[in-house]
C-alpha cells in the first residue's frame, strides 16, 4: 500500500491529502485568472491522440468554455469518445524548470442554444472586447459550435522531487468543490 501523502513512482509521483493546501488553492485560482489558452487533449476512436490550444473561459462551477469548428480534429474526437477529455492550464517560462500547472480530467458537450446563452457573455468578459460574432453564429447551421467541460478529477503541481540524479515533478490532487468555494470566496 502507498502512502498518499508522499510522492513516489507507485502512485505517479501524486500527493492525495485529505484537504487540499492552500497554496494549491492559490496556485489553481491564479492560473485560471490569468492564463487564456488551455491545452485541450482528445483522442479519435483508434486511440490517436490530439492537443489543440483554446481560448476559453469558465465559470462559478469551474466548467470551461470555448468555441470550435465542428469539422475540427478535436470537435470530432469528443464527439466520437462521449465528450472524454483533458485540460492543462500552465504558466510557462522561457527556460526549463519548474512550471504552475493545472491538470483537468472530464466531459466536454457541446451547448444548446441556453448554454450558448450562458457561455457566450463569459467568453466575451474574458476576450476583454465584445467578440465579432453572435450567439446565432454558434447554432445551426453555422460551422462553429460552443463547448462546455465539466472537470471531474483535477490536480495541480507539486514540488520537484530529487531522486538519485534526477528532478521529479509531482502532482497534488485537489478537491473540485473545495477550489469552487475558494473561487467564489475571491470575489
Amino acid at each position: 500500500m502507498t502512502n498518499d501523502l508522499h510522492p513516489t513512482a507507485a502512485n505517479q509521483w501524486t500527493i492525495s491529502p485529505p484537504k487540499t493546501p492552500e497554496d494549491s488553492l492559490e496556485k489553481a485560482g491564479r492560473l485560471l485568472e490569468l492564463v487564456t489558452y488551455c491545452s485541450l487533449s482528445t483522442c479519435s476512436v483508434e486511440g490517436q491522440p490530439w492537443v489543440s490550444p483554446v481560448f476559453f473561459a469558465f465559470d462559478a462551477a469551474l466548467n470551461i468554455y470555448w468555441s470550435s469548428a465542428i469539422a475540427s480534429r478535436h470537435s470530432q474526437n469528443l464527439y466520437a469518445n462521449q465528450g472524454q477529455a483533458a485540460i492543462t492550464l500552465y504558466k510557462s517560462r522561457k527556460s526549463e524548470g519548474p512550471t504552475d500547472g493545472l491538470y483537468l480530467v472530464g466531459t466536454a458537450t457541446e451547448l444548446d442554444r441556453l448554454g450558448v446563452e450562458q457561455a457566450f457573455p463569459l467568453l466575451e468578459k474574458r476576450a476583454g472586447s465584445p467578440i465579432p460574432r453572435s450567439q446565432a453564429d454558434y447554432l445551426g447551421e453555422s460551422a462553429r459550435r460552443m463547448y462546455h467541460f465539466v472537470p471531474e478529477q483535477m490536480w495541480c503541481t507539486g514540488e520537484r522531487l530529487v531522486c538519485g540524479n534526477q528532478l521529479m515533478d509531482t502532482k497534488i490532487s485537489m478537491d473540485i468543490e473545495t477550489l469552487v468555494a475558494f473561487m467564489k470566496s475571491r470575489l
